[in-house]
């Protein structure tokens, strides 16, 4: 099922892109709609996404939120979705290689990748987290944006006189076009229909890390 991935490519931009009309643009706000991460050489040592919800969008003591989270390779590739949900203060972690990585939808392992996080209500009363499902709009019970989301990475770099080092950093709160969101989520769904199991990056675990190397 992987090798079918690159000829569905351009029968799902075409959708993406009728499904975004006029391309509105949905503004990332300050405490988080979209954010964006990396992680470099992971063929030298894992890196780390920190996540936790800041109650922006709290309306009880509980209220969660679904971190949904696409992993794309440095070819553009989306290689594996998943999301999980967080209750405000929460604070949640995944492993790059360990997580988001261990079982992508195309052969090989990426020694880098871009992580866009995009936050979201859930579907129903419950709540329930699916990456393929976040809208910009709809009817009540459908899996909105919100905000409240908010991430750290942390990943190696290689050092001018050998090795390397661990750094944090801050993720990007990015803008969010409807294009973008429609092509992150219109992807993840074909992994979740046709990737046979591949391409569903495992959840997130309780905690935080920082990047280690191998």
């Amino acid at each position: 099922m992987r090798k079918s991935f690159h000829s569905i490519l351009g029968t799902l931009t075409l959708a993406a892109t009728a499904m975004a009309g006029n391309q509105t643009v949905i503004t990332a706000t300050q405490d988080g709609v979209y954010q964006l991460g990396y992680a470099a050489n992971l063929g030298a040592g894992d890196s780390n996404i920190n996540l936790t919800n800041s109650g922006a969008s709290a309306t009880t003591f509980d209220s969660t939120i679904c971190a949904n989270v696409y992993v794309l390779a440095d070819d553009q590739q989306l290689i594996a979705c998943c999301s999980c949900q967080l209750t405000p203060n929460h604070l949640q972690t995944l492993s790059v290689v360990n997580n988001l990585i261990a079982n992508t939808l195309t052969p090989g392992i990426p020694t880098d990748v871009t992580i866009a996080m995009i936050a979201s209500s859930g579907t129903g009363t419950g709540g329930v987290c699916n990456p393929a499902t976040p809208t910009a709009e709809g009817p009540p019970g459908s899996d909105v944006l919100v905000r409240g989301l908010v991430t750290w990475g942390t990943t190696i770099h290689a050092q001018p006189a050998g090795g390397y080092s661990s750094n944090d950093y801050e993720t990007k709160n990015a803008t969010l076009s409807a294009v973008e969101l429609a092509k992150l989520t219109s992807y993840c769904a074909f992994i979740e229909a046709d990737g046979s199991g591949f391409g569903i990056c495992k959840t997130c675990g309780q905690g935080a890390a920082g990047a280690a190397r191998q």
